[in-house]
């Protein structure tokens, strides 16, 4: 079955540039374009895709609101950036307000299909501009909150953290998919977090990760 992408860009020649390369994805079906933050909301609401490819740049309801709304009012929806802007603090917000993932427009065609899939299956997908952009904002804190995690939680923080779901991570552990689970429940209460994208921000912060 197709994952259906919804693209949200304010600029028709990335629109269709995207469009273009994830045509050529069988499994990948883009079923909408939306030029503004407005109309992206309520494609959205209307197509129910299961990733929005999401500009933060764009006329009427910026990204970061777009991103809020859908989070609010549209269930089961994954929310991929795609966007020129690579500031430290724009990247901390967009995990804060829900991205799934977060990649830089000069990322290569493999990688942007790459990030689309492993959003769609559950996982993050944040490229190395991305995650070099959270390790800046989080440097010069002082805190350890590695500290309070087993090494097997580790394990399983860095893989979420490489965009493996339940399953891909139980695998690779030779551990049960519910033991995943857990230990993701623990690291959500531990580390006082609510989702993936999360976590992910966190291991990337930490430097888990040598993207």
């Amino acid at each position: 079955m197709s994952v259906r992408v919804l693209i949200a860009d304010d600029h028709a020649l990335v629109r269709a540039g995207v469009r273009g390369l994830l045509a050529g994805a069988a499994e990948l079906e883009v079923v909408g374009e939306a030029a503004d933050g407005t109309e992206a909301l309520r494609l959205a609401r209307e197509l129910q895709p299961q990733v929005l490819v999401l500009d933060l740049n764009m006329p009427g309801l910026d990204g970061f609101e777009v991103l809020r709304r859908v989070r609010a009012d549209v269930s089961g929806v994954r929310v991929l950036v795609l966007t020129l802007d690579d500031d430290p603090r724009s990247v901390q917000r967009a995990v804060r307000d829900g991205a799934d993932g977060y990649v830089l427009k000069d990322a290569i065609a493999h990688d942007l299909i790459s990030a689309v899939r492993r959003v769609a299956i559950g996982g993050g997908a944040f490229d190395g501009g991305a995650q070099a952009a959270l390790r800046d904002a989080a440097r010069g804190e002082h805190d350890d909150p590695l500290a309070r995690l087993t090494a097997r939680e580790r394990e399983v923080l860095r893989r979420i953290a490489e965009g493996l779901a339940n399953k891909e991570i139980a695998a690779a552990l030779h551990i049960g998919v519910r033991t995943v689970e857990t230990h993701r429940a623990h690291l959500l209460r531990k580390l006082a977090m609510r989702s993936t994208a999360e976590l992910t921000r966190f291991a990337i912060e930490q430097g888990l990760l040598k993207g």
